[in-house]
C-alpha cells in the first residue's frame, strides 16, 4: 500500500536530514532518531477516504456509492473485464466484481456481500454498508496493541444432537476430532486453546459463547462440516457475524435486522478472520471456494471477542467425506486454520506486540 504523511511528519524528517548531516548530533542518536523515522513511515499506513464524502445514488430502492469515485479516491484503478464485469487495482490487491451478483473477490477469494453489486451506464455501484462492513476492514484492517493469546475452540454439536448424518457417520464425532487436532496445533505454536465440549456430551449453542466470554477467550472458532441434497456440493465456507441493518447470506439467509448484538462489537475484526481463514483454507487444501459469508448464528450473535464459524466441507459429497473421516487430511486442516489465525494476527497487531 502506498502512505501518506502529514506535514508534521514531513517537517521532522527534513530537520533530522539536516541535524544528522550537518553533524549536530552524536551517532546514537542518528540511530535513534532514524528508527524513530522508520517507525513513523511504517506506521503511516493509508486510510480509506470516509464514505461520508460519496454521492450516494438510489438501485434497487437503497444507497449505493459509485465504485469509480471511490476507486479514484482511494488510489485503485478501476477497468472493465466486459460490460457486466469490472476490477479494482492497486499494488498487490485486486478487486472483482459482477454486475446484480453479491459475490466479490479480493485477491482471489470469494466475498458475499450484503448486497448485488451494480451496473448502469457503464458505472459500477456498490453499497455502502458493504465498503464500510466488508471491503474497508479487509483492506485497510485496524491494528489492536493487544497481543492474541487465547483461543475458544468450539467443536460443533455433541451428545443428543448428531449434527449432520452421512451413511451413519455423525458430524459431532468430527468436529471433535478436529478440535482437538487444532488445540495441540495451537498449544505447539504458543496459543493457549480450550475447547466447549472435550467429549461427546450436548453443550447449548447459547452456553458455548458465554463460555467464551467467561474465559475471556481473545478469539472464537466454532467448527462444523456441511451437508447438501446433492452429492457434487463441495467446499469451504467461513461465517462471521452480520452487520446490524444487513441481511445474511446463509442457506436460511435472515432479513435484516436493526439492532446490534455482542457480536457486532468486533465487527471489523470478524471480517478480517473470516477473510484470513478463508484465505488460507482454499490456498493451502484441495478444496472449493464457497466464500466468506455472514450470518446471525447464536454461537456468533452472543461472543464477546472476534468470532468465526467453519464449515469445513460436504460430508455428502464422497471425496470430502473421505478428508473429513482422514487422519491425516484433519491435520492439514488444522494446520491450515493455524496459518489462517497467524495471517490474522499479523494483519491486525501492532508490529511492536508481535510475538
Amino acid at each position: 500500500m502506498s502512505q501518506r504523511f502529514s506535514p508534521l511528519n514531513q517537517r521532522l524528517g527534513n530537520s533530522l536530514e539536516f541535524m544528522v548531516f550537518s553533524g549536530q548530533i552524536s551517532a546514537s542518536m542518528r540511530l535513534h532518531f532514524f528508527l524513530a523515522a522508520l517507525l513513523a513511515a511504517v506506521s503511516a499506513v493509508a486510510a480509506p477516504v470516509p464514505l461520508k464524502q460519496f454521492d450516494r445514488v438510489e438501485v434497487y430502492g437503497t444507497d449505493y456509492i459509485r465504485i469509480q469515485d471511490w476507486a479514484k479516491s482511494n488510489q485503485f484503478e478501476f477497468r472493465w473485464i466486459d460490460s457486466g464485469e469490472f476490477y479494482l487495482s492497486r499494488n498487490q490487491i485486486k478487486l472483482v466484481f459482477a454486475a446484480d451478483s453479491p459475490v466479490m473477490q479480493i485477491n482471489g477469494i470469494n466475498v458475499v456481500l450484503t448486497s448485488p453489486v451494480a451496473v448502469r451506464n457503464r458505472v459500477g455501484y456498490v453499497s455502502p454498508v458493504d465498503l464500510e462492513r466488508t471491503i474497508q476492514p479487509i483492506l485497510f484492517p485496524k491494528k489492536q496493541p493487544s497481543k492474541i493469546k487465547s483461543i475458544c475452540i468450539d467443536p460443533g454439536h455433541g451428545g443428543k444432537d448428531p449434527g449432520n448424518l452421512e451413511k451413519g457417520a455423525q458430524e459431532k464425532k468430527y468436529t471433535l476430532l478436529l478440535a482437538q487436532e487444532l488445540a495441540k496445533v495451537l498449544k505447539k505454536a504458543g496459543y493457549k486453546a480450550f475447547l466447549t465440549r472435550t467429549f461427546d456430551n450436548y453443550v447449548e449453542r447459547t452456553e458455548r459463547a458465554e463460555y467464551a466470554n467467561k474465559k475471556n477467550a481473545d478469539l472464537f472458532l466454532s467448527l462444523h462440516y456441511n451437508s447438501a441434497e446433492k452429492d457434487s456440493v463441495s467446499g469451504v465456507e467461513v461465517y462471521c457475524m452480520t452487520p446490524a441493518g444487513s441481511s445474511s447470506s446463509n442457506a436460511r439467509g435472515e432479513g435484516a435486522v436493526a439492532f446490534n448484538y455482542p457480536g457486532n462489537v468486533h465487527n471489523s475484526q470478524n471480517i478480517v478472520l473470516a477473510f484470513q481463514m478463508q484465505k488460507a483454507l482454499v490456498n493451502l487444501l484441495p478444496v472449493e471456494d464457497r466464500g466468506v459469508r455472514r450470518a446471525r448464528f447464536e454461537v456468533l450473535r452472543e461472543a464477546k471477542m472476534p468470532a468465526i464459524l467453519i464449515e469445513g466441507g460436504f460430508m455428502s459429497n464422497t471425496e470430502e467425506a473421505r478428508r473429513i473421516y482422514s487422519t491425516k487430511s484433519r491435520a492439514q486442516f488444522a494446520n491450515a486454520i493455524l496459518q489462517g489465525l497467524q495471517a490474522y494476527v499479523r494483519a491486525v497487531e501492532l508490529e511492536t506486540d508481535a510475538k
